[in-house]
C-alpha cells in the first residue's frame, strides 16, 4: 500500500491517492447507476389500473397521500426491497418498533441513503481537508476515514430502529401483567372480552402506551369485523414477545374448545406474578456483579488513601528529618 500511495503521490502530486478514490466511486456509480435506474415492469401495474377505473374517484381518493409521499413513490422501486421475504421481515420489525405508516418501508431506506451518502462526503470532505493540511498520509487512513463516517451514517437508522424495538418490547413486558390483572377483573364482573380489551386500552394509556395501542388496534379490528381469532394473531406476531404469545395461544384455545375464559386468565396471571417475581429477582442478583466494578474503582483508592496515607506522611517525614 506504501508503494502505490508514493507512487500516486509522484505521479499526481499529493492529492493522488484522494483522486484515485474518487475516480474509483465515480466508475462504480456509472456501473450500477444504469441498471438502478432500468425500470423493471410491474406484472401488477395492469391489475392497478384495472382496480382503479372500476373504482372509480372514491378509491382514488382513498389513496390520496402526502406531498413527501407521492415524491417517495416515485422512487418507490429504488427504495423498497424487490424480495416479498425480504420487504416482510423489514415491515414487521418496523411495525415492531411502532411505525406503523404504509410508506414507513421507504421513508426507512431513504433515511439509510441519505444518510450514509451524506456521512460518506463528509468523510471524503475530511480526508481531502486533513491531507492538504499534514500532507501525504496513508492509504489505510484515508480508506478508514472516507468509508467508516459512510457506514456509521448508512446503519444508523437501523440502530435507532432496533433501540426502539427494544425498548418498546421492555415496555410491554413491564405493564402486561397489570394488564392481565386489569382484564381478570373485568372477565370477572361479568364483561365480554371485547368489552376487556376496550377497557384495558383505555386504562393503560397513561402508564404503557405501547400495550395500549396493541389492544386498542386489537378493539378497532374486531369492530370493523375482522375475525378474532385473526386479529389476536395478528397482535402476537406484531408485537413479538413470547409471553404475549403465550397469552393469545390461551385465549385461542379457550375459545376454540368452549373453556371459561376467566379460568384460563386467572391460571396465566399467577404465572405472570410469578414471572414478574423472577424476573425482579435476577435483576437483583447481577446488581452486585455490576456494582463491584464502581466498588473497586470510587471506593477502594479513597479507603487505602485514609488507611495508608497518613503512615506514608509520617515515614516521609521521618526520613526528611533523619537527613537533615
Amino acid at each position: 500500500m506504501e508503494a502505490i500511495t508514493s507512487l500516486l503521490t509522484e505521479t499526481l502530486g499529493p492529492l493522488g491517492p484522494a483522486i484515485v478514490i474518487m475516480c474509483i466511486a465515480a466508475g462504480l456509480l456509472a456501473f450500477v447507476l444504469p441498471s438502478m435506474l432500468q425500470k423493471k415492469p410491474d406484472p401488477l401495474a395492469k391489475l392497478k389500473v384495472q382496480a382503479r377505473n372500476a373504482n372509480g374517484e372514491a378509491a382514488a381518493s382513498l389513496r390520496s397521500k402526502s406531498g413527501a409521499a407521492a415524491k417517495l413513490d416515485k422512487y418507490a422501486q429504488y427504495l423498497e426491497p424487490q424480495d416479498m421475504q425480504a420487504m416482510s421481515a423489514v415491515r414487521l420489525m418496523l411495525m415492531r418498533a411502532g411505525y406503523r405508516a404504509k410508506n414507513s418501508v421507504r421513508i426507512y431506506y431513504f433515511a439509510k441513503f441519505v444518510l450514509g451518502l451524506g456521512a460518506l462526503s463528509f468523510g471524503l470532505f475530511y480526508t481531502l481537508l486533513l491531507q492538504a493540511q499534514q500532507g501525504d498520509l496513508p492509504m489505510k487512513t484515508m480508506i478508514l476515514y472516507t468509508i467508516l463516517p459512510g457506514a456509521i451514517g448508512y446503519y444508523a437508522p437501523q440502530y435507532w430502529v432496533q433501540r426502539r424495538l427494544q425498548t418498546r418490547q421492555a415496555q410491554i413486558i413491564s405493564g402486561f401483567a397489570d394488564a392481565l390483572d386489569l382484564m381478570l377483573v373485568c372477565v370477572e364482573a361479568g364483561q365480554s372480552l371485547d368489552q376487556c380489551i376496550n377497557r384495558v386500552a383505555k386504562e393503560m394509556k397513561v402508564g404503557y402506551k405501547a400495550l395500549a395501542e396493541e389492544f386498542e388496534i386489537v378493539a378497532q379490528e374486531v369492530k370493523a369485523g375482522k375475525e378474532r381469532v385473526v386479529v389476536l394473531k395478528d397482535m402476537s406476531e406484531r408485537i413479538g414477545v413470547p409471553d404475549v404469545s403465550s397469552f393469545i395461544t390461551t385465549l385461542i384455545q379457550s375459545a376454540t374448545f368452549g373453556t371459561s375464559i376467566s379460568d384460563a386468565l386467572r391460571v396465566y396471571v399467577a404465572e405472570m406474578r410469578d414471572k414478574r417475581v423472577m424476573r425482579a429477582e435476577e435483576k437483583a442478583n447481577t446488581l452486585p456483579t455490576k456494582l463491584s466494578l464502581g466498588t473497586m474503582v470510587f471506593t477502594l483508592p479513597p479507603l487505602m488513601v485514609m488507611l495508608v496515607g497518613p503512615s506514608v506522611y509520617s515515614i516521609a517525614v521521618g526520613l526528611s528529618s533523619g537527613f537533615k
